[in-house]
C-alpha cells in the first residue's frame, strides 16, 4: 500500500516552499515524521500527494546564540535541545521538556518544529516554549515574520499555518539575564510515552524576596495553548510561600476548564494535580534564579 505518491528531498527554504506550493496534490513538509507518518499510515490523515523532507536544510538544523536571542531551529532533534549547554542555559523548561518527549529513539528522530506544527494542547516543548515568550520565525511565498506562539493554533491537532505555502524555520527564545530561570514539570500515564495528563512550564524573574515578573504555561488547558494570565498575576509582587501558592490554586480552578479524557484523567483530578505540579515548578525557577546567570558569567 502507498501511502504517498513522492517523497521529495528539499536543499533550501526556498526550495521547499516552491515544491510545496507546486505539487498537484496535497502536499506537507516533514522531519521527524514520528507523529505526521504514522497518522499517515494508520488512516488518521487526510491522504497526501508529497511528502517534502527538510531536514536536509541548514538553516532548519542551527542551535546558536546571538546578541539578544537564543535561535533553535525548527528541524533540531529534541534529543539535541535536551543535551545542548545553550538551552540548559538560557532556556532550561525548554531541555526539561524536550528531554521528556517520547523514548530515546523518538527523541533522536522528533523535531520542535514538528512538536509545535502538531498543536495539541499539551505538547511539552510548546508548553515551555510558551512560557519562555519565544516568537516562532515563518518563512512564506511572501517573506519572512516572526509570530508569538499563540498565534500558530486553531483548535486541538490544527495549526494556523498554511503549510502549502509556510514553513516553520525555528524559535527565537529571550536570553536568560540575571535573577531569571525557568523549570518544567508533567504528570504522565506510566507507559511514559504518551501525552501528559499535565504539564507546566514556569519563568520567573526573582526581585529580592518576591516574584517580579512570571510567565505560567499549564497544558492542556484549552482547546488551544495558551497562557495562563489569571494565575501569573496573583504571582506577581508575592513572595514564593504558601499564601501564594493557595491564591494560585484558587485562580486555576477560576480560571481554567479542565475536561475529563476517558484515556487520561477526570477534570478534578487534573484541578488536584494542577496545583502541586504548578508549586513545585516554581520552587524549582524560584530556586535557580540564584544560580549564576549570563550576566555575571561574562
Amino acid at each position: 500500500m502507498r501511502f504517498w505518491n513522492a517523497y521529495v528531498l528539499a536543499r533550501s527554504i526556498e526550495e521547499a516552499l516552491d515544491i510545496l506550493s507546486h505539487t498537484p496534490g496535497p502536499a506537507l513538509p516533514v522531519a521527524g515524521g514520528t507523529d505526521l507518518l504514522l497518522e499517515i499510515q494508520q488512516g488518521e490523515h487526510e491522504p497526501v500527494h508529497t511528502l517534502v523532507d527538510i531536514t536536509h536544510i541548514p538553516e532548519l538544523k542551527r542551535l546558536e546564540q546571538t546578541e539578544d536571542h537564543l535561535f533553535i531551529g525548527a528541524a533540531v532533534p529534541v534529543s539535541r535541545i535536551a543535551e545542548s549547554p545553550l538551552v540548559r542555559f538560557h532556556a532550561l523548561a525548554v531541555a526539561e521538556a524536550c528531554g521528556q518527549i517520547g523514548g530515546p529513539q523518538v527523541r533522536n528522530s522528533a523535531t520542535l518544529g514538528g512538536n509545535v506544527a502538531h498543536a495539541l494542547p499539551a505538547a511539552d516543548g510548546m508548553i515551555a516554549l510558551l512560557a519562555l515568550d519565544a516568537r516562532a520565525e515563518v518563512a512564506s511565498l511572501e517573506g519572512r515574520r516572526l509570530e508569538p506562539m499563540e498565534n500558530l493554533f486553531k483548535g486541538p491537532g490544527q495549526t494556523a499555518l498554511d503549510l502549502r505555502r509556510e514553513i516553520l524555520v525555528g524559535f527565537h527564545v529571550p536570553l536568560r539575564r540575571s535573577h531569571q530561570a525557568s523549570a518544567f514539570g508533567r504528570v504522565m500515564r506510566p507507559q511514559g510515552v504518551a501525552l501528559p495528563i499535565l504539564n507546566t512550564a514556569v519563568w520567573l524573574e526573582r526581585h529580592g524576596e518576591v516574584i517580579g515578573d512570571v510567565r505560567v504555561a499549564i497544558g492542556p488547558s484549552g482547546p488551544v495553548p495558551r497562557r495562563a494570565n489569571a494565575v501569573e498575576a496573583v504571582f506577581r509582587g508575592r513572595p514564593c510561600n504558601e499564601e501564594t501558592f493557595a491564591a494560585a490554586r484558587q485562580a486555576i480552578r477560576d480560571s481554567i476548564r479542565f475536561r475529563s479524557s476517558p484515556l487520561r484523567a477526570s477534570a478534578e483530578y487534573r484541578y488536584h494535580l494542577s496545583g502541586i505540579l504548578l508549586e513545585e515548578v516554581v520552587i524549582k525557577a524560584w530556586q535557580r534564579t540564584l544560580e549564576p546567570s549570563v550576566v555575571e558569567a561574562v
